[in-house]
Formats: C-alpha cells, sequence, structure tokens
C-alpha cells in the first residue's frame, strides 16, 4: 500500500484520482502557507531532471536582487557548457546572451547548456554555483534533496522529493513574484529561433500561469505546474509519469480536484510541507527506465515492434491450426 498523509481530504482526492500503480510521488498544496491538499510518497528520493533549474533560476534571481548580474548582461558560452548534453540552445563557445534571454531559455527550452552558462556567470564556475544550490537547498529546509549539477542530467547522486520541490517552489514563487512571468510563457523568440514550453498546462489548463518540466529516462516525466483562480494558487508536483500527457493529466486531475474542494479542505487542514511527518518507510531513488515510454530510452518503436510481431505471430499460429475449408462452388 502507498503511503498516503492520513486526514481527509486525501480520501476523496484517492477516490477521485484513482488508483496508480506505475505512478510515482504526488503533492498538492497551496503556497500561501505550505498546506498540503493531496499527497502520496512525499518523501519518497526521485531524480529531478529539468525541475533542478528552478534552483538555477532561483540563484540567478538571488544574484538579480543582489546586483551581481543585471537582466540586460550579456553571459558568454563556455566550452563546458557548449559540451553538455541536449536539448540544448546549442551556441557556440563564445557566443554569448543576456541573462534575460537566458532565463527564457533555461525555463522554455530547458536548455542544459544555458543552465550551465548562468551557473558560471553566478558562481564563477558550475562547481561553486553547485555548492550553493545545495547550501541554498538546507537553507530552504530541503532535507532530502542533493544537486550534484546545475541542468538535472542523469547523475545518480542528484535526487530530491515532492516535498523538497514544494520547498523550493514556495520560495521561488514568495522572494521573486517580480520574474513570474518567466514561468507563465508558452513561447519565446529568441533569435530566429522560437522556443515553445514542454508545460502542456500552460495552453490547456484554465488558470494554469507555471511552472517546470522535467524529463530523464530514469525519473521518468516530471513537473511542477501552477495555477491561480479565483485568487488562489496551487501548486502541483508530480513524479514519475511514463508519457508527457500523463504527466499533464495527472496535474491538471490534482489541481483540478484542489479548485474543487479548497473551502473545505482548508477549513479543516493543518498538515502542511513543513509539519508532516517524514514516513520511517520513505524510500530512496527508484528509476522508471523500465517504465517509462519514450523513443529516447528505447522503449518508444521497441514496444509497438514488439507488440506487432506478437500479434502477427499469434494470426499465423491461428490460421495453421484452424485452417478454411474449401467452399463448394457455386453452379
Amino acid at each position: 500500500m502507498r503511503a498516503r498523509l492520513a486526514f481527509p481530504a486525501l480520501l476523496l482526492a484517492a477516490t477521485l484520482l484513482g488508483p496508480r500503480a506505475l505512478a510515482g510521488p504526488a503533492l498538492l498544496f497551496d503556497p500561501a502557507d505550505g498546506k498540503i491538499l493531496y499527497a502520496e510518497d512525499l518523501d519518497n528520493q526521485w531524480h529531478p531532471a529539468s525541475l533542478t533549474k528552478i534552483m538555477t533560476a532561483y540563484l540567478t534571481f538571488e544574484a538579480l536582487k543582489n546586483g551581481r548580474l543585471t537582466l540586460d548582461q550579456k553571459i558568454p558560452c563556455s566550452q563546458n557548457a557548449a559540451t553538455q548534453a541536449p536539448g540544448n540552445l546549442g551556441l557556440p563557445v563564445g557566443a554569448t546572451i543576456t541573462v534575460d534571454m537566458a532565463l527564457k531559455a533555461l525555463i522554455i527550452k530547458s536548455a542544459n547548456d544555458v543552465a550551465v552558462m548562468l551557473s558560471e556567470a553566478v558562481s564563477g564556475s558550475d562547481v561553486a554555483f553547485v555548492a550553493q544550490m545545495n547550501l541554498t537547498a538546507q537553507r530552504l529546509g530541503m532535507t532530502r534533496t542533493t544537486f550534484v549539477n546545475p541542468n538535472g542530467l542523469p547523475a545518480y547522486e542528484q535526487m530530491t522529493t515532492a516535498r523538497d520541490l514544494a520547498k523550493l517552489s514556495r520560495a521561488v514563487l514568495k522572494d521573486f513574484p517580480e520574474y513570474a512571468s518567466y514561468w507563465s510563457m508558452p513561447d519565446a523568440k529568441i533569435g530566429k529561433r522560437r522556443l515553445s514550453t514542454h508545460n502542456g498546462l500552460l495552453n490547456s489548463f484554465d488558470g494554469a500561469d507555471g511552472m517546470k518540466t522535467g524529463f530523464i529516462c530514469d525519473s521518468g516525466f516530471n513537473v511542477v505546474a501552477s495555477a491561480t483562480r479565483d485568487g488562489h494558487k496551487l501548486v502541483a508536483v508530480i513524479l514519475g509519469e511514463p508519457t508527457g500527457a500523463d504527466r499533464t493529466i495527472r496535474a491538471a486531475s490534482l489541481l483540478e480536484h484542489g479548485f474543487l474542494n479548497y473551502d473545505w479542505k482548508q477549513l479543516f487542514n493543518t498538515v502542511s510541507i513543513d509539519n508532516a511527518p517524514v514516513p520511517a518507510d520513505a524510500k530512496g531513488i527508484t528509476s522508471m527506465r523500465q517504465s517509462v515510454i519514450s523513443w529516447e530510452c528505447g522503449t518508444g518503436r521497441k514496444r509497438t515492434i514488439v507488440g506487432r510481431k506478437a500479434k502477427n505471430k499469434a494470426a499465423r499460429v491461428k490460421k495453421k491450426a484452424n485452417p478454411k475449408k474449401p467452399q463448394p462452388k457455386k453452379k
């Protein structure tokens, strides 16, 4: 049985949303006070993938606030940045873009090279930046999180939890509301290129206004999704869905449920991302590699071909076992 926080709202949520045998952790909360509206396995550790970039953006916003960077300041693409694995903006070594453009590429395109460029601009090197990421995680109370790179590319030691991502997301929304527009952009033009978001909710869910998606084979499809209706903002953290479509549907279901039941949930709810106890059986890293459906992971076409071959073989066996009898000719 999957661990759930025990309070009445969750029982109704579980009934409405149904069982999710292959799903990873999920969390729905109110960022204004941290109150939890729904949670599954909120302290199980998970690879954040590109949700890592929420922390990269947070530290960039801090640098802007402290005057160490400006939005129109141009930052260069180093050799280190240029050699990051896709997806990338694809800048050559020595090319520059503004911090404003870099933030758009980081959040909308989820550009791994740009994450390194920002880390070097903020801290001098990606190594120093990672140290700052971990210190900031500790300050924000992210007790089960470890960062080893600024972009979320595969690394076994890079891990977090749904609760920790909730704490980080709440901090971004609370500390830097002036940069909220970056999280809600469905697309942006950088040079001659038009970048489009991977966050399907921005184009399909009423009130959706952010934040970030992430994917690697071992994490599955992740998202931190925010939406606002009637002055109330809710945030859903979804980890380990097998497809991008499942990720969008799961987040939309949680958010819709939260808005429908917001008033009475908050009236009786005293459990928050700060005071909910960590379950004794909270798990370490789990890999979604065998469950995710993705061409990149070798589990897209392979499954289709295998399924087709099995179907054709079964048809041949059936035909051999039940040969058609010759029909008498009509006179």
